[in-house]
């Protein structure tokens, strides 16, 4: 069996111009595995804990050397000669050493570099595609991806509320023809935005972030941009939202503050304008609808319309099996989006999954908004058959780099390969 020979890691930079992590696990027989550990702006509180440096003298205090410190002195030292069987064992050492119930004492960041750089080892080892490690049984599934091609909220400076307005084209017969449907909307918009003396301006996922009226304006431009490009709305391609509604849960009175439109709701009068988008818009899934504390209102959501659409928990349930269980007892929402920094190990994260799927959820392998050229999410996509994915607009390296490597996926499975397609939505009403 071999042992891990050398564990390295180093500062480097994400999407949005922040320090992140870089680490590199070599094993004794030569091969080596790297990873680069993503971070979000959006956060939920139930999320394990980035290390940060908080040195006002550094990057605004948002260095990670303490984290990368943690790896090369104290968990090089655990490693290094340590002979690793598989990856859970990895992991649940590596949860052991931090001790801590959300990783602040290491760091979830230099917790999930570790995890992720000795995945990629294994993989190398066995001279297999990362996708190989995370695969159990069945075939192989090409997931529909969800573009953001208009950012709002935290993921830009804009005057819209809601954080993420998606397309997500299903009625293909490939995921490289669902792509490139993708492409050409997204290009549509921009010269509808253009035509509109609209900024086409990028956000922090690559999607434009023009000042609009209103959220609604947002939906109703993308319809428009889908039909201009050729395409059926609510047929070939739909409408997702990232809502982020915690962004702007006012906590002291339970209301919904969208600030931009000047318009405060109580949480039944956001589910009605929910509702009646979906009959009006073909919007097939909506993430984060409800706030991460508003467990109730997410319940009546569900009732209302999770029938309809899908209702995907992010903030909400943050990759935590504790917290997906909960949201399955109480019928909270009907999907989970999945982000492996969130929890902080592969083992974790596949955990996470495969207690989604046991309840008949809808599974989405999603990306940060502060990215990098690391492409695990697109392998575990394929690897766990997760059948969908956000990694962004088709625009931005960060970004393409995770939908360029599942078209390499899909052109190395060959027939093997299925694109999950509309047949993915199959069990909602719309």
């Amino acid at each position: 069996m071999e042992v891990v020979s050398k564990l390295f890691s180093t500062e480097v930079l994400d999407s949005r111009g922040n320090p992140t992590l870089e680490v590199t696990l070599s094993l004794s027989n030569g091969v080596h595995g790297r990873a680069l550990v993503p971070s979000g702006a959006s956060t939920g509180v139930g999320e394990a804990l980035e290390l940060r440096d908080e040195d006002p003298k550094r990057f605004q205090g948002r260095g990670v050397l303490r984290a990368v410190e943690n790896i090369n002195r104290i968990i090089a030292s655990e490693l290094v000669g340590y002979p690793l069987k598989d990856q859970e064992s990895l992991d649940r050492k590596l949860i052991d050493l931090d001790g801590s119930i959300n990783k602040s004492k290491l760091g979830a960041n230099a917790i999930l570099g570790v995890s992720m750089a000795f995945a990629h080892a294994a993989a190398n080892r066995s001279r297999q595609p990362l996708y190989l490690r995370f695969h159990e049984e069945g075939g192989f599934v090409l997931p529909v991806p969800m573009l953001n091609i208009i950012n709002g909220g935290r993921h830009s400076t804009n005057s819209i509320d809601f954080q993420e307005f998606m397309i997500v084209p299903v009625a293909f017969d490939s995921f490289k023809d669902s792509l490139r449907a993708g492409v050409e909307i997204y290009h549509s918009l921009k010269e509808l935005l253009a035509s509109l003396n609209l900024s086409i301006a990028v956000g922090d996922e690559g999607g434009f972030a023009p000042d609009l009226s209103s959220n609604e304006q947002a939906i109703e431009l993308i319809v428009d941009a889908i039909d201009k490009a050729g395409y059926v709305p609510g047929k070939q391609c739909f409408i997702a939202l990232d809502v982020a509604a915690s962004e702007f849960f006012v906590m002291e009175d339970a209301t919904y503050n969208l600030q931009n439109e000047k318009r405060v709701c109580v949480p039944e009068e956001l589910i009605n304008l929910y509702e009646s988008w979906t009959s009006k818009y073909p919007i097939i899934s909506i993430e984060d609808g409800m706030a991460e504390r508003d467990w109730h209102n997410w319940k009546s959501l569900t009732k209302r319309i999770g029938q309809k659409v899908q209702l995907v928990g992010d903030d909400l349930l943050t990759t935590n099996t504790a917290l997906i269980k909960k949201g399955i007892d109480l019928d909270a929402c009907n999907a989970l989006l999945v982000k492996p920094n969130q929890i902080g190990t592969i083992t974790e994260t596949l955990e996470a999954i495969k207690l989604a799927k046991e309840s008949d959820w809808g599974i989405i392998i999603s990306h940060r908004s502060g990215e990098t050229e690391d492409t695990t999410i697109a392998d575990l996509a394929v690897g766990t058959n997760a059948g969908q994915i956000k990694a962004g607009a088709p625009a931005r390296s960060e970004r393409t780099s995770k939908y360029n490597r599942l078209l390499r996926i899909e052109r190395e499975l060959g027939y093997e390969a299925k694109f999950a397609g509309r047949e993915i939505y199959d069990k909602f009403n719309f």
